[in-house]
């Protein structure tokens, strides 16, 4: 099966990493586990836009909203997508914004309690460029957050940004004076943004909003997407 690799985020532990993607012919996300080793997918050179083949088995044991959770066999690299390609890809699996893509009506908060527990844990948006704002986490060193106004004129502020070519460059970055003002300009500068926004699992019995992709286009920087 052969899926478009739409999600590459983070943890705690550096060594680990999680990667998802869309399913080129039934639009289907998933998610493989178990988590990758970060050492595999340098190895596989597997990032955002690329195509990977694998044996996919939904897994036994899931619950709402994790429903993308599947185990693999063998994994492997086919090609990279095209710009087209990849922005198709994200179109076809576009939320309006974030309350309707999890069928929950959010209200400030950043989280959806466990008895409210959505049938997916992970959708796309796509939202105006002026409508973002990458700004330092004031309270966390080398921490970035997303602060966003969605199409329904919700705002969701100090988001949790996962993806893992994001997170590298804050890490780079941080100290530079003109960050993450650079970053900024440069998404202004695009026609289009897309976001990836997941579930964390669960808790304190809730599930919380972080952004696991960030993708602009017609341009994307060199530097945030890749593992250095």
């Amino acid at each position: 099966m052969e899926i478009i690799i739409t999600d590459l985020t983070r943890f705690s532990n550096p060594e680990i990493v999680c990667i998802a993607g869309i399913n080129k012919d039934t639009g289907e996300c998933i998610r493989p586990l178990p988590y990758l080793q970060l050492s595999e997918c340098k190895r596989l050179n597997v990032l955002p836009g690329n195509i990977i083949n694998g044996d996919f088995t939904r897994s036994e044991n899931i619950h709402n909203p994790h429903v993308e959770d599947y185990s693999y066999s063998t994994l492997s690299k086919i090609r990279a997508c095209e710009s087209d390609e990849f922005q198709t890809i994200l179109e076809s699996n576009l939320s309006l914004n974030i309350s309707q893509g999890f069928d929950y009506g959010f209200l400030g908060e950043k989280a959806i309690p466990k008895e409210n527990a959505p049938s997916k844990s992970i959708i796309t948006i796509k939202v105006n460029t002026n409508n973002i704002e990458i700004v330092k986490d004031g309270f966390k060193e080398g921490k970035i957050r997303l602060n966003l106004l969605d199409n329904d004129g919700k705002r969701f502020s100090f988001l949790s940004i996962t993806d893992l070519g994001f997170y590298n460059y804050a890490m780079e970055h941080f100290h530079d004076i003109n960050f993450p003002t650079i970053i900024n300009d440069f998404i202004r500068q695009q026609d289009d943004i897309y976001l990836r926004i997941g579930l964390g699992r669960e808790y304190q019995n809730k599930f919380w909003l972080q952004v696991n992709g960030i993708y602009t286009f017609p341009n994307y920087d060199t530097e945030i997407r890749s593992y250095t």
